[in-house]
């Protein structure tokens, strides 16, 4: 077992691990407990009751934050003429086709959080799988990320527009805003993250979809929420 910080040991000290706290509380321990000096995130972590064995119960999708997630995004977008000039004219910070591709493949250029894609790029783009695929950064249908309205993906995802995917365990863990968010804004962000995860639940799934919902920041513990009080839950 690793060892943790003194620092942590005393955030840790202030959550009581067995205690399921009402949404306002659980920003203001999220506050509280995050003692790092840069502006931590606030994340979100849901245990589902998925069986990840099974494809059709797999979630992809996307989602917006009504405040955003804090973070500056960089958005790449493999497009050719005139939805190259789109993508470029909405604030994409890379445009291109494939140069883009041989620039990832041999350089090992990652310095994106988001890939869009138009329709047409994904058969020069499939090859990529392999590199983008198990970072999240595969373009894809679902998550709103091969589209041909590219300005309108540009500027919802530079603006907050976040992916939502279970992991191998049928989990979901996504960004909802920043430690220096006001309460409100953050209680929102979360409020709104739930009812739209809530709404892509499998049709297939048995059970409650939420099992446990957990709120922490970057370096803190994690606080589980009283689902009880959230109607999205």
């Amino acid at each position: 077992m690793p060892k943790h910080s003194r620092r942590y040991q005393e955030a840790r000290n202030l959550v009581d691990r067995r205690r399921f706290y009402p949404l306002d509380e659980a920003v203001e321990l999220v506050k509280k407990t995050a003692t790092a000096k840069f502006d931590e995130t606030v994340e979100l972590h849901i245990k589902t009751s998925i069986d990840p064995r099974k494809s059709d119960q797999m979630v992809r999708s996307s989602i917006s934050l009504p405040n955003g997630t804090g973070k500056s995004v960089k958005v790449l977008v493999f497009a050719r003429g005139e939805k190259a000039k789109e993508a470029q004219e909405a604030g994409a910070d890379y445009v291109g086709a494939e140069d883009l591709v041989e620039k990832i493949e041999k350089e090992g250029f990652l310095d994106f959080d988001v890939a869009i894609a138009t329709p047409d790029m994904m058969r020069v783009i499939g090859r990529l799988g392999r590199i983008l695929g198990p970072k999240g950064l595969m373009p894809s249908p679902k998550s709103g990320t091969v589209t041909d309205d590219i300005a309108t993906a540009v500027k919802e995802f530079k603006m907050g527009r976040i992916e939502v995917r279970t992991d191998k365990t049928g989990n979901i863990h996504i960004p909802v805003g920043k430690v220096s968010f006001d309460d409100e804004k953050l209680k929102e962000n979360i409020v709104s993250a739930l009812e739209q995860i809530s709404r892509l639940r499998p049709g297939t799934m048995k059970g409650k979809f939420f099992r446990k919902v957990v709120v922490a920041s970057t370096m803190g513990p994690g606080i589980k929420l009283d689902l009880s009080q959230l109607p999205a839950a």
